[in-house]
């Protein structure tokens, strides 16, 4: 606690009195850019990461980056959900899973959580999608290799859930949203990608951007896969980088990816 005594010192002394006229502006609303939405771990850090200004990213945190899926509970994921779209016309979602991520780990063996953390438990089941999917779909991998992809397929998942909705589907529908998928590996500092054309999580800087796309943001968005490479997408595989090991998907998993959520 010390620590962080000290830190606020610090910030009001040397960062604040240095950025005073950009506080004043902030005092009277925000205008972030991006929704980020990610895990609580505490060795991730969005605007570290991305070196984000102030002000210019809309935050959700929690175990696991899990997005419940409209009306499944009225939390509070849901209503940021909302009003960063709704209220502050946020038009880029950025979905981020990480390297090493404990919520993972338990969602790999969520019945031992039922006794010990039942709210765990209980908080985990909104993944369940991604347990089961790997479960059925992966079962020849196991250790590391099988938690880097429950990382990579949970974050696939999440976006499925953040696509049920009325908001975002609506968004999409207009054609003002894009929602974009990332994983950011703690031992590297490098963020993967998801490329829905691809269909693979590679190196966002090896992408060719849309001139529209905001230039803090470095994939292709989900939201705009077309309909040729989802009849195509059968015969790709999910990434060529190191960490995510070759895997042939099935076509429901390539439905259920390129397709997105189907409510009406």
């Amino acid at each position: 606690m010390k620590k962080l005594i000290k830190g606020l010192r610090e910030f009001k002394s040397s960062y604040f009195s240095t950025h005073e006229e950009l506080f004043e502006q902030l005092s009277h609303g925000q205008k972030p850019r991006v929704l980020f939405i990610t895990c609580s771990d505490s060795r991730i850090d969005p605007n570290l990461i991305t070196q984000a200004g102030l002000g210019e990213l809309f935050v959700i945190r929690n175990a696991g980056n899990i997005i419940p899926p409209f009306g499944a509970t009225n939390g509070g994921e849901g209503a940021t959900i909302e009003y960063a779209v709704q209220a502050l016309d946020i038009q880029q979602i950025i979905v981020c899973g990480h390297s090493h991520c404990g919520a993972m780990k338990g969602l790999m063996k969520l019945d031992s959580l039922r006794i010990e953390m039942p709210l765990v438990h209980d908080w985990l089941k909104y993944a369940e999608a991604t347990r089961r999917l790997v479960k059925d779909n992966y079962s020849n991998y196991e250790g590391e290799e099988l938690l880097e992809i429950i990382i990579a397929e949970n974050v696939l998942t999440q976006i499925e859930n953040l696509r049920t909705y009325p908001v975002i589907r609506s968004k999409l529908h207009q054609g003002q949203l894009s929602i974009y998928a990332w994983i950011y590996q703690i031992e590297t500092g490098e963020v993967l990608a998801y490329d829905s054309q691809k269909h693979a999580y590679v190196l966002p800087q090896n992408q060719s951007l849309p001139s529209e796309i905001d230039e803090t943001l470095l994939s292709p968005p989900l939201a705009q896969t077309q309909e040729a490479a989802f009849q195509s997408s059968q015969e790709l595989l999910i990434s060529a980088h190191k960490g995510f090991p070759m895997t042939v998907l099935s076509p429901q998993q390539m439905d259920r990816i390129y397709r997105g959520s189907k409510t009406n």
